[in-house]
C-alpha cells in the first residue's frame, strides 16, 4: 500500500475542504518550505491527530503475550500434523512477540529448530538451538535440544563436532542424576543411538571433493562508467530540454549485456494487507503468509528462521546482522512507529527512512541549497547543457552530479530527483504534507528528536521516552526534516522503484513450480531513475535482495537512448489504457509504439489478439459498441457488452476451476477447465491471452496428477499463444519455457527436455543474468539428464 489508509485519505480531504479559501489558493500555490510553513500548524490534536491514533489501532505493530501463546500453540498443532513449513512460520511469529532474553522466546527458537530439523536445514536448525541457549531456555529442557544438536551435525558430517556435543549431554544428564521417567529414557535411548551412528560415520571412507566447474560461476565482464556510479562504460549520461536526464549507448551493445549494478539508495518492504484489520476491535490473530514473514526487513533476503526486532513484532531480519544494521542506521527511530508507517503506507515510510539514512547535516544542507531558487527551475538552470560540448563537460552541471562531474547513488542525487510539486493537485500535496507532519510530530512526542538528528548514540537510547514539550509547533530541525521527507514522498510517484521477486504461487508439493513477479519492496534508485520511459523498451531489470541490475534485451546501436518500462507494456494493453496509466507521471508518452499506434492505423498487439469472434461462425468481429461478422454470409451483430459480461463470467469459472484444484480436486478441475476452453472457442479469437492461459492452467493440473504428456501439449499451446503477445525472445516466454522443461524433465523426456532447456537458458540469461535462481534450476536439471547411462540417451 503505497498510500495512506483510505480512511485517512478522506480526513485529510474533509480538513482541506474546511480551510478558508484563501488559505487552500496560497497552500496550492505554495513552495515545499511554505507548505510546511503554513500547513505546520493544520493537524489538529482533538480532530486529525486523535482520528490518526484510532487508525493506528488497526495495525498491530507491538509484543503482545496473548499473540505470542497464540502462535505458539497453533504452531506445535501444525507440527504434530508434521506441517513442518507453516509450523516454523508460527514460531517465527511467536518469537516476534516475545521479549529478547525471556524463557519464552527461547522455547519458540528450541521449538522452531525442531521444525527446522525435520525439513533438513540443519544449518539453520543449529543457528536456532544457538539462540535458544542464549536467551535462556530452561536447564531441565535442555538434554533434548543438545541431543538435536547432535544429530544436526552427524547429518552435516561434523562427527568430532557430534561427538563434543554428546559429551556435554552425557555431563549434563550425569550432572542431573539419575533419569528413571519414560521422557529421560528416551532421551538416554536415543543418546546411545546417535553414539552407534558417530562409530559408524567414522569408519567411512572420506567422500571425493566434487570438481567446481560450472558452479565456481564466471564474473560478467564488466568496465565501469567513471561518471556515472555503477553504470558500464558503454553509457554515457545527457541532457536536453525535452528528456531531462537520459542515459544513452556509447557503443555499439549486445543483447545480455550489463548496463547498471546499483544498490538502491533505500528500500522498504511492502507489508501486505494483513496487518491492518478492518476493525479495531478484532482480537483474533492473523496466521496468513505475507511478505513481511518472508523475506528479511533491511537486505530482503528469503526468511526461513526470522531474527525478531527487539522492540516491536513487525520488523524480521535474516540475521542478527542485519538486525544491528537496521537498528543503528534507522530502526532505532522507526521501531516505536510502526504502526502510523502502516496507516500512512510506504511511500511515507520510504520517505522517513531516506532521511535517516542521509543524517541531518545532509538532509539540512541540501534543504538550505534548494532555497536558492536553484533547484525551482531545473530545466531552464540546465538549458546550457544542450549546446556543451562532450559528455563530461555537459554533466558538471547536471543535477544530482557533484563538482566532478560525476552522478553518484547518493543522498545528493536522491535530492535532485524531481518532485513535480507544481503538477500535484493540491489535495494530493495537502494529504502528504499533514503525513509527514503527523510522523515529525510524533517522533517529537516521543523524545526521538536527538536521535533522528544525529545527536545522540544508539549505545544511550534504549527506549523511547514521552517528550515533556506539549507544544504543537516542532522545532526547526524537524520542520528541516519535515520538507525533505514531503519532498521524497511526491518524488516516489514519479521516482518510486518497484523491486520484484519470481514467487511461487499455488501449492508448492507439485514437481512443477509456477512463479510470478511479485512487488516485494519500493526503493529509491538514483541512477536507475535516469532512464526514461517506453511503452517497448530495449532493457529488463531483475534483482537480487536490495540489488539491480539492468540488462539489455536487444542489440541497441551507440547513439540510442537506453529505455526502460514504468509498467504500461505495449504487449499487455492498448495505447489509450497505457496513456490513461502514464498520466501518474505527468509526462504524454511518445514512445515509437504508441506513435505507431496513435498517427497510423496499425493496431496494436492487444487491440489484434485480445478481441472477440463471431458467436455463430467464430469469424473475426469488427465494430465498437456493436460488433459485425466480417463473414458476409453470416453477418451477425453482438454488442461488446454482452460479449465482456461473457468474458466476465468465463473468468468466473476458471476461478472456480483453480479453487477445485487448491481443494486436491484435479478431476473436476479438467472437468470445468475443458468446459470453460469449449466456450471460450465459441466467442473469443484463438489467440486471446486467456484461450493461453486456460492451457497454462490445464498443464498445472495435469502435472500435479504426473501426467506429463499430457501437461506437455497444453504447455506448448500455452506457449504458443504467450510468443505471439510478447514475442519469441521476451522474458515471458522464458518463464513458460522454464515450466515446460520441468514438465518434460519429469516426464523423462530427455532429448526434449535439454532442447528447452538451452532455448530457455538463452533467453533467461538476457533478461535474469547467468547466476539467477531460474538459470540456475535449469543447470542441474541439465546436469541431471546428462548424467544418465549413454543407454537411457540413445532410447529417448
Amino acid at each position: 500500500m503505497a498510500l495512506p489508509v483510505e480512511e485517512w485519505r478522506l480526513c485529510a480531504a474533509r480538513r482541506w475542504a474546511a480551510l478558508e479559501p484563501a488559505l487552500r489558493e496560497r497552500l496550492a500555490a505554495a513552495s515545499l518550505h511554505d507548505t510546511l510553513r503554513l500547513g505546520c500548524g493544520l493537524l489538529r490534536p482533538e480532530a486529525e491527530a486523535a482520528a490518526l491514533r484510532r487508525l493506528c489501532r488497526r495495525a498491530r505493530a507491538g509484543k503482545e503475550p496473548a499473540a505470542a501463546r497464540f502462535y505458539r500453540e497453533e504452531g506445535n498443532r501444525l507440527f504434530g500434523r508434521r506441517h513442518y513449513g507453516a509450523a516454523a512460520r508460527l514460531y517465527s511469529q511467536a518469537a516476534s512477540h516475545e521479549l529478547p532474553g525471556s524463557p519464552e522466546v527461547s522455547v519458540c527458537f528450541a521449538n522452531r529448530s525442531a521444525a527446522l530439523f525435520h525439513l533438513g536445514r540443519f544449518e539453520v536448525c543449529l543457528e536456532d538451538i544457538a539462540r535458544a541457549e542464549s536467551h535462556g531456555y530452561p536447564d531441565r529442557l535442555l538434554p533434548k535440544v543438545l541431543l538435536r544438536k547432535a544429530e544436526c551435525l552427524l547429518c552435516l558430517g561434523r562427527l568430532q563436532d557430534a561427538a563434543d556435543a554428546l559429551s556435554v549431554v552425557e555431563n549434563k544428564i550425569a550432572m542431573d542424576g539419575i533419569m528413571t521417567s519414560p521422557t529421560h529414557q528416551a532421551l538416554l535411548k536415543k543418546l546411545s543411538q546417535l553414539k552407534i551412528k558417530i562409530h559408524e560415520k567414522e569408519s567411512w571412507p572420506e567422500p571425493a571433493r566434487e570438481a567446481c566447474g560450472d558452479a565456481e560461476r564466471k564474473s560478467e565482464i564488466w568496465e565501469e562508467n567513471d561518471s556515472i556510479s555503477g553504470a558500464s562504460s558503454s553509457l554515457s549520461l545527457n541532457f536536453d530540454i525535452e528528456r531531462g536526464r537520459h542515459l544513452v549507448a556509447s557503443q555499439d551493445i549486445l543483447p545480455g549485456q550489463s548496463l547498471l549494478k546499483e544498490e538502491a539508495f533505500v528500500s522498504v518492504l511492502c507489508p501486505g494487507e494483513s496487518f491492518l484489520l478492518q476493525d479495531s476491535s478484532e482480537t483474533a490473530w492473523d496466521t496468513r503468509v505475507t511478505n513481511a514473514d518472508l523475506y528479511c526487513h533491511r537486505c530482503l533476503r528469503q526468511l526461513l528462521a526470522s531474527v525478531p526486532c527487539r522492540g516491536c513484532s513487525y520488523a524480521k531480519y535474516c540475521s542478527q546482522n542485519c538486525a544491528d544494521v537496521a537498528w543503528e542506521q534507522y530502526h532505532r527511530t522507526e521501531c516505536s512507529l510502526g504502526a502510523l508507517l502502516l496507516t500512512l503506507g510506504v511511500f511515507c515510510h520510504v520517505a522517513l527512512r531516506t532521511v535517516l539514512l542521509a543524517g541531518f547535516a545532509e538532509v539540512s544542507r541540501l534543504v538550505e541549497w534548494s532555497h536558492s531558487g536553484d533547484l525551482h527551475n531545473p530545466e531552464a538552470r540546465c538549458k546550457h547543457l544542450s549546446e556543451a560540448p562532450g559528455t563530461r563537460a555537459g554533466t558538471r552541471g547536471i543535477p544530482g552530479c557533484n563538482d566532478n562531474g560525476q552522478y553518484q547513488s547518493s543522498y545528493q542525487a536522491v535530492f535532485n530527483l524531481l518532485p513535480h510539486a507544481e503538477k500535484h493537485s493540491p489535495e494530493h500535496k495537502f494529504l502528504c504534507m499533514l503525513s509527514v507532519v503527523a510522523i515529525c510530530k510524533q517522533l517529537q512526542e516521543a523524545g526521538l528528536e536527538a536521535a533522528v538528528l544525529n545527536q545522540e548514540s544508539s549505545e544511550k537510547w534504549s527506549r523511547p521516552k514521552i517528550c515533556e514539550k506539549t507544544s504543537d509547533e516542532l522545532s526547526p530541525e524537524l520542520k528541516i526534516m519535515a520538507e525533505a521527507m514531503l519532498r521524497h514522498v511526491l518524488q516516489l510517484q514519479c521516482n518510486a522503484q518497484a523491486i520484484t521477486v519470481m514467487q511461487e504461487s499455488g501449492s508448492r508439493d507439485g514437481a512443477v513450480v509456477n512463479k510470478k513477479p511479485v512487488r516485494l519492496a519500493t526503493a529509491f534508485f538514483p541512477v536507475l531513475s535516469l532512464l526514461n520511459h517506453a511503452c517497448c523498451p530495449n532493457i529488463s531489470v531483475s534483482f537480487s535482495g536490495t540489488a539491480a541490475t539492468v540488462r539489455a534485451s536487444q542489440p541497441i546501436p551507440s547513439g540510442q537512448e537506453i529505455f526502460h518500462c514504468y509498467g504500461p507494456h505495449r504487449c499487455r494493453m492498448r495505447v489509450a489504457e497505457r496513456q490513461q496509466l502514464l498520466s501518474q507521471y505527468f509526462f504524454e508518452c511518445r514512445c515509437q509504439a504508441c506513435l505507431d499506434e496513435l498517427e497510423s492505423d496499425v493496431k496494436s498487439v492487444v487491440s489484434v489478439r485480445n478481441s472477440f469472434c463471431c458467436p455463430s461462425c467464430q469469424a473475426p468481429i469488427q465494430g465498437e459498441d456493436m460488433l459485425c461478422c466480417s463473414n458476409e454470409a453470416c453477418a451477425i451483430s453482438v454488442s461488446r457488452e454482452s460479449l465482456s459480461h461473457r468474458l466476465q463470467d468465463l473468468q468466473q469459472q476458471i476461478k472456480k476451476a483453480l479453487e477445485l484444484l487448491r481443494d486436491r480436486k484435479a478431476d473436476q478441475a479438467i472437468k470445468m477447465l475443458l468446459k470453460c476452453r469449449m466456450d471460450a472457442g465459441n466467442f473469443l479469437s484463438p489467440e486471446h491471452l486467456l484461450m493461453g492461459e486456460m492451457e497454462d492452467h490445464l498443464a498445472q493440473v495435469y502435472a500435479t496428477l504426473g501426467k506429463w504428456q499430457e501437461a506437455a501439449r497444453h504447455l506448448e499451446r500455452s506457449i504458443e499463444i504467450v510468443e505471439m503477445h510478447h514475442g519469441p525472445s521476451s522474458v515471458e516466454i522464458g518463464h513458460e519455457l522454464f515450466k515446460l522443461a520441468q514438465i518434460l524433465f519429469n516426464g523423462f523426456a530427455v532429448s526434449e527436455a535439454l532442447s528447452t532447456i538451452q532455448r530457455a537458458e538463452e533467453i533467461l540469461s538476457v533478461h535474469c543474468g547467468p547466476q539467477s535462481t531460474q538459470i540456475q534450476e535449469l543447470q542441474e536439471m541439465k546436469t541431471c539428464l546428462l548424467e544418465l547411462p549413454r543407454s537411457v540417451l540413445q532410447r529417448t
